[in-house]
């Protein structure tokens, strides 16, 4: 699909090159933490960013429906975003979908392992999901995605489906990547407020983080040496790894502390904040300019 760059480049810094142009932004551990919610820093730091003329994307495991698509409406409500783990990368706006489908052979043999093994699954589309598990630790996922909790057939998801997910307890985690998953790419995944809980993404091979930050930052005309990614998991590494702005929260897990070039604070101290203002710095705007407008 044909996608359209900016109008215009981001002014230069003073260097003869743009600045950062695009931060992309993880949502829990990064944005979200043990509160549950954006700290107000962050959405202040935002708003300065946006006025700056810095593109803003979330980049998230989570579907682009439910408490999400609020979050990603405010951080940019005509704007690219990445969810379900780069196999879903809508356009807000226009509705537009660069979105990713996984074989219906690897559904096929999702879907038998859930039912054979009694273990939690999820399938995803642009704009549903489905699960059979009627477990208390769906439940509670329902929940922190602002959705309602109905168990139905898995067939009754409306193709194509772009991602799936196991739940699981955090002892279950290392059997379960031992697994084959041929044709898909596996990403386990954190969130602050289910800690006793790991998310095992599952993409086809090849769409994971990276492969959404490099189509988002194509649709705006961005070099990724000017994309910034402020992550704290995993599951953030394969966009770490290919831009030239790879930020790590302070309580980012140690594989993404290893790529990251600049660490910023705890997430429940808004560290992603931090994150805006080098953004900000990098392009030589002011961190926070006389007027700018800000968000409570």
């Amino acid at each position: 699909m044909a996608v359209e760059p900016l109008a215009e480049q981001p002014e230069t810094n003073g260097t003869g090159r743009p600045g950062v142009g695009l931060v992309c932004v993880d949502v829990d551990g990064t944005l979200i933490g043990t509160s549950g919610a954006v700290e107000p820093v962050v959405w202040q730091a935002a708003a300065r960013a946006r006025a700056a003329g810095i593109r803003l994307a979330v980049c998230s495991g989570r579907p682009g429906f439910g408490v999400t698509r609020a979050l990603a409406e405010r951080v940019d409500a005509d704007g690219w975003h990445c969810f379900q783990n780069g196999a879903s990368v809508l356009h807000l706006g226009s509705g537009r979908s660069l979105s990713t489908p996984l074989a219906p052979e690897s559904v096929a043999l999702l879907v038998e392992r859930a039912r054979r093994t009694n273990r939690p699954l999820e399938l995803y589309s642009d704009d549903d999901y489905v699960t059979e598990s009627e477990a208390e630790r769906a439940l509670r996922h329902a929940t922190l995605l602002g959705l309602p909790f109905a168990p139905r057939p898995f067939h009754s998801l409306r193709p194509p489906v772009v991602r799936a997910q196991w739940l699981l307890a955090l002892d279950e985690e290392a059997a379960v990547l031992a697994e084959p998953h041929p044709g898909l790419e596996v990403s386990p995944s954190l969130a602050p407020t289910m800690p006793d809980s790991v998310f095992v993404n599952l993409t086809r091979a090849g769409t994971d983080k990276g492969s959404a930050v490099r189509a988002i930052a194509a649709a705006y005309g961005v070099e990724l040496r000017d994309v910034m990614y402020v992550g704290d998991g995993f599951n953030d590494t394969p966009a770490m790894r290919i831009v030239g702005w790879p930020v790590a929260m302070a309580n980012a897990e140690p594989v993404a502390r290893e790529l990251a070039e600049r660490m910023v604070g705890h997430v429940d101290d808004g560290g992603a904040a931090e994150a805006l203002e080098i953004a900000m710095e990098s392009r030589g705007a002011a961190a926070r300019p006389e007027g700018s407008p800000a968000e409570g």
